[in-house]
Formats: structure tokens, C-alpha cells, sequence
């Protein structure tokens, strides 16, 4: 049984529906349980002790871990870099009003809050100008900005519209801010690897068919029951989100991507070593064996 760990739900989990509804785990021979953290340092420390064989992160979270010791690696991509929303509240005009204000993050040291830090600092907002106030993930941090907890977050879809129904309003989307930057990768431990290959494999091979079968227009019908059933998403929201996101080649880990996510943290964690290779974090032998 592979344990996998999701930090939360959105568009970009689909092919996980998809291949746990039609069975192409099981019938690549892969059984694999579910677990949705809500938290992505929590889903990381369990992740790097065992308590998960493979987890869903952001590329960011497996540099930090690497150079923290962790025996982890990237073997595929997950997704393209969600279209997070940037969501404020009513009294925000500028991002530049943002100065002093509550900002509702997952973990104010990790993933796209690091993109924030940047797009506030190009926007002349020090860090130390704004307190970032740790909730968890998508879920969570709808919660806090609908109860008036925070000024700002980054979020996905559906729960950006959401907001933006309950009174909210958006300054832009973090494609708009940062459009290369990599989107979330999945990761694993090597020696866990070395020990469950064909299980590996296998997991690799069922999520695969899954992202196949939605990017086959003739399964279109069937794709999007599957989503508003996960999500509070109508099946036309879950049409438009089917078209714009899997229209679009299969997301690849790249060098220069991975490199993107490398600065990022060096100057979020202050490290003094020289950066290496990207091929330090990543391995996609098991990818191109499983036949992608």
C-alpha cells in the first residue's frame, strides 16, 4: 500500500480522482491510500520520517529538505504552477496597501509564500512590513480570509471565485507576477524507492493514464462529474477549469525551474554554501522507465 499525501484539494488533484475512480492504480498494480495534511510542514516532516511514501509538494519544500539532510527527491511533475488568485480585501486597491497587514499563508517559510515575499518586496513592501499568519492550505486559508483574518492570501480555484463571490476581490493571479516558475512536483524517498520499485513504477504508470484520459477531449463528459463531486464546483466552472488546465502539455520538471525555486530559497534561508546542481533534488530515471 503507497501512502500519499496531498496538502489540499483543487484543480490540479484531478488526475488523483481520475485514477482512483477508474482504477488505473490498481490495474497498473498500485494500491494507494490518500491522505489530504491540510499543512505542507507537516505533510513534509511525515514525509521525511515515513509516515507518507510519496507526497505532492512544491519543489521548494524537497531543496530545503535536501540540504536539511532528507533523503528525498523529485520524480515527476504534478502539475502546472496553479493559477492562484491573489485575494484581498475590500479596503485593498494597490498591493502597495498590503503594508502592515495581515497576509494568510500555508507556512510563512515555504512554497508560494516566497512568491508573495518577492511580489511584495518588487512592490517596495519589506517583509518585516507585513505579518504572515500561518493557517494550512487551501481549505484553511479560505476559512481565514472569509472570516476577516487576513488582508491577502494566494489561493487556487474554486476558492478564489468563492471569495471573490463573498465580497472579496483579486489584483491578479500569480501566473501574471511570476509566469515560469514551476508548479508542484512529487516526491519520495530514495531508499523507500530502491525497497518498492514495482509498487513505484506502477504509481508512476497509473497517474499517467490518469492525466491522459483528461487530456482526451472524448472523456470530457466524464471528467467533469468527477470534479464538482470533490470540489464545490458546478460541472460548468469544472468544464472551463477541464479546457484551460489539461489543454495544455504534460508539466516537466526542468533544470531552469528547479534552479528558479534554488534562489528562492538561498535568500529566503540565508544559506552560505554555493548552490549545486539541480540533479541534486530530482531523478527522472523512474519517470522515463514507467514509460512517460
Amino acid at each position: 500500500m503507497i501512502k500519499l499525501a496531498l496538502i489540499s484539494e483543487g484543480v490540479n488533484t484531478w488526475p488523483v480522482y481520475v485514477a482512483q475512480a477508474l482504477g488505473f492504480w490498481k490495474n497498473a498494480g498500485a494500491e494507494v491510500d490518500l491522505t489530504i495534511t491540510g499543512s505542507s510542514i507537516q505533510q513534509l516532516d511525515a514525509l521525511k520520517k515515513g509516515g507518507f511514501d510519496i507526497g505532492f509538494q512544491q519543489v521548494d519544500h524537497i531543496v530545503r529538505g535536501v540540504e536539511q539532510g532528507a533523503d528525498l527527491f523529485i520524480f515527476m511533475g504534478q502539475s502546472h504552477a496553479p493559477e492562484l488568485s491573489l485575494i484581498v480585501s475590500k479596503d485593498i486597491i494597490s498591493i502597495s496597501d498590503l503594508k502592515g497587514k495581515n497576509i494568510v499563508v500555508d507556512d510563512a517559510r515555504t512554497g508560494y509564500s516566497l512568491l508573495l515575499k518577492k511580489l511584495f518586496e518588487q512592490n517596495g513592501i519589506n517583509e518585516s512590513d507585513t505579518h504572515f499568519k500561518n493557517v494550512g492550505g487551501s481549505r484553511e486559508r479560505f476559512d481565514a480570509m472569509k472570516n476577516g483574518e487576513g488582508s491577502a492570501c494566494f489561493i487556487n480555484p474554486p476558492f478564489d471565485r468563492n471569495l471573490i463571490d463573498a465580497g472579496l476581490k483579486s489584483l491578479g493571479a500569480s501566473g501574471d507576477f511570476f509566469p515560469t516558475y514551476p508548479g508542484p512536483i512529487a516526491a519520495a524517498r530514495r531508499a523507500w524507492v530502491r525497497e518498492h520499485k514495482t509498487e513505484f513504477i506502477a504509481f508512476i504508470r497509473g497517474f499517467n493514464r490518469a492525466y491522459a484520459w483528461l487530456q482526451d477531449s472524448a472523456n470530457q463528459a466524464a471528467a467533469v462529474q468527477l470534479l464538482p463531486a470533490r470540489l464545490n464546483m458546478t460541472a460548468d466552472a469544472a468544464a472551463r477549469a477541464l479546457a484551460r488546465v489539461f489543454s495544455r502539455p504534460r508539466p516537466q520538471v526542468t533544470d531552469e525551474g528547479v534552479r528558479q525555486v534554488m534562489d528562492l530559497v538561498w535568500a529566503s534561508e540565508k544559506y552560505a554554501a554555493t548552490k549545486g546542481s539541480p540533479n541534486k533534488y530530482m531523478d527522472l530515471s523512474y519517470l522515463r522507465e514507467a514509460g512517460e
